[in-house]
């Protein structure tokens, strides 16, 4: 994305007193060509940059490279940092560039703009076969806040019985999951996942967030959609397949396909969950060109009956079809 290049070339200008074209090339992995349209684009839009020729020479900003970060506020630090977190669609080269010139901020946005590199996670993978429209939850700007400047927030919610709740809580982080979002935080009685769009109230207080030293947003996450993925789908049918077949399984199957390891006779072991035999059996029905289920026994027998009601009701039909013909 061009915008965070721009932004990435500002703080480089902070940083360094003066690049070349040749520096932004290489630091942001572009070409000098684009670094150059880039700088020209910064001094047409306002800011105040500016060409020094002859040997030596380059890119510097108006007023020299430690003028409190172009006046940056806080909350503009911590909005450009976001664009170097797991969650952005910026590329890797300006996500590398970004984190590498927090070095450059102003002490006091330091800590903020570091989490707000790690404050939210994107799981583009939705539950189940769910087609609900994305909406931006009501509360999650204040809740991304809470996670940003380290605070605990007054939580009001309303769960699934539609019963509220309020309680204080220490927000971790955020995740977009499909078109849900998801606070992670740590509770009274251990980490819980709150869904943004059940969130009734969001006080925050001036208590600081207790945070694991080793707590990973991305990680954490990731345990939480495998175990609920494994209370929604129970049930687990084993199968072997070719190699070629697990882009084709994966794409049916998303995560509720595990891959194993390699039989004797090279194929791959691979286990498939659902929450019902007989629908599972009909899922893999249409894939026996590519794997063969190895279990459970009713999942099995599921296959053969669908096998056999097939072959009754068209294989009928095919053979009529031969002898009207003779």
């Amino acid at each position: 994305m061009r915008a965070d290049r721009l932004m990435a070339i500002v703080l480089l200008l902070q940083h360094r007193e003066q690049v070349t074209a040749a520096e932004v090339a290489r630091e942001l992995e572009v070409s000098e060509r684009t670094a150059r349209r880039d700088l020209d684009a910064l001094g047409m839009a306002g800011v105040p940059v500016y060409s020094v020729q002859g040997r030596g020479g380059g890119w510097r900003l108006v007023g020299g490279a430690r003028t409190d970060l172009s006046g940056l506020t806080a909350s503009e630090a911590r909005a450009l940092f976001l664009v170097a977190g797991p969650a952005s669609s910026a590329t890797p080269a300006v996500k590398a560039a970004l984190r590498k010139l927090v070095r450059a901020l102003p002490e006091p946005f330091r800590a903020q703009a570091e989490a707000a590199s790690s404050s939210l996670v994107t799981d583009p993978q939705r539950w189940g076969s769910s087609r609900v429209e994305p909406r931006r939850p009501r509360f999650l700007d204040e809740l991304q806040d809470a996670v940003i400047r380290g605070v605990q927030v007054r939580l009001g919610y309303v769960d699934r019985e539609r019963t509220g709740t309020e309680r204080t809580v220490h927000p971790l982080g955020i995740v977009a999951k499909g078109p849900s979002w998801y606070l992670v935080a740590r509770t009274g009685t251990g980490r819980r996942t709150f869904r943004i769009d059940r969130v009734s109230s969001v006080a925050p207080t001036a208590e600081p967030v207790h945070r694991p030293a080793d707590f990973d947003l991305a990680e954490s996450w990731r345990a939480i959609a495998d175990e609920v993925e494994r209370k929604r789908t129970p049930l687990e049918a084993r199968a072997r397949c070719a190699p070629h077949a697990t882009d084709v399984l994966r794409m049916a199957f998303g995560a509720r396909l595990e891959v194993g390891g390699t039989t004797t006779d090279g194929r791959i072991e691979i286990v498939i969950r659902g929450n019902d035999e007989r629908k599972l059996a009909g899922e893999l029905a249409g894939l026996v060109d590519y794997l063969e289920v190895t279990g459970p026994p009713r999942v099995r027998d599921h296959l053969a009956a669908i096998g056999n009601t097939l072959a009754e009701r068209y294989g009928s039909d095919r053979a009529a079809g031969t002898h009207e013909r003779t």
